[in-house]
């Protein structure tokens, strides 16, 4: 018996070299400490969780009694508010407030925190986390900042700049906005690396013309992770697309732009998606070849029970004229 569909050599390569991609590297920030000591202060995001419950998470922080929630946007505006919970910190620590920007899927963007405090907010929203990630998975892939204010707001010099106007908290949200998508970009990034660790002793195995180590339900599951990740990066995420809140907010859109920009969030999703393609393709042959495996079995139990049934018939035969 020969299998219905052969795995070419050079496809296996292929695969094989684009799997082997590795991780963007992290982006590197000169002179912060001489910024530091001109009074920049530090805005750090971090993605912890598929998705938040804000409505326990704002009675919790009443309870609490450390930080104020803020009404995001105006009673007429209410339609259009985004999924975000915005709360400033009541006890300032200078003269400089401290801005907590909650993200509904699972990110938090903290202005002016320390390290402390940002280790004991993070500790404070693990209740209130929905399918929470690896501590270190989070740490590892967080984003930070140094701002400043000035008259107009803007990135310059790999910094953000805050108006001290009356839409200083907007300005803040788009960054905050900017930073969270970036953030949890790069969540899924570990997580299609951690996948293509994961197979790599499969392509392994098809490069060197061994047998495939791996179960077929085990294969439909690792399938259905990639278009998991497929279905939250290009359908449920706002990577592909600018956000409703800024279409009447030219300028807000603007700085949005500017920063998704700065984050590569265009160019790490279109790599993202080549990969997952790679992956995908790499699925289908996979299956495919344990789909004619688990096909050559069920012929050669066929064969095996017509055979056994020949033999019966035989030895019926030879005790009827014996």
């Amino acid at each position: 018996m020969q299998q219905s569909s052969q795995i070419s050599s050079s496809s296996i390569i292929s695969l094989h070299e684009s799997m082997q991609l590795k991780k963007r590297p992290r982006r590197k920030r000169d002179d912060e400490n001489e910024k530091i000591a001109r009074g920049y202060k530090t805005v750090t995001a971090f993605a912890t969780a598929d998705q938040y419950d804000l409505d326990r998470l704002v009675r919790a922080l009443r309870e609490q009694n450390l930080y104020e929630p803020k009404q995001f946007l105006s009673s007429d505006d209410i339609d259009t508010e985004p999924d975000v919970l915005h709360v400033t910190a009541k006890y300032k620590v200078g003269d400089e407030c401290r801005d907590l920007y909650f993200f509904r899927e699972g990110t938090v963007v903290l202005w002016n925190c320390t390290d402390l405090e940002s280790s004991n907010i993070l500790r404070f929203l693990r209740p209130f986390e929905q399918d929470p990630y690896d501590e270190g998975t989070v740490l590892e892939e967080s984003e930070s900042m140094l701002y400043n204010h000035d008259g107009v707001a803007r990135l310059k010099y790999n910094s953000f700049y805050v108006s001290q106007t009356d839409e200083a908290d907007l300005e803040k949200y788009t960054f905050a906005n900017a930073m969270s998508l970036s953030v949890k970009l790069g969540i899924w990034e570990a997580s299609l690396e951690r996948y293509i660790d994961a197979m790599a002793y499969v392509t392994e195995d098809l490069k060197k013309g061994n047998k495939i180590k791996i179960t077929r339900p085990e294969m439909l599951r690792r399938t259905g992770e990639l278009f998991a990740l497929r279905h939250v990066i290009n359908l449920s995420s706002d990577l592909l697309d600018t956000p409703d809140f800024y279409w009447d907010r030219e300028q807000l859109e603007t700085l949005y732009n500017q920063t998704c920009a700065y984050f590569s969030i265009t160019r790490r999703t279109r790599v993202m998606n080549e990969k997952l393609n790679h992956c995908v393709e790499l699925a289908d042959l996979i299956s495919s070849n344990l789909n004619d495996d688990h096909h050559v079995r069920l012929e050669w139990m066929i064969i095996i029970l017509i055979m056994v049934e020949v033999g019966f018939e035989v030895l019926h035969y030879i005790d009827r004229f014996s």
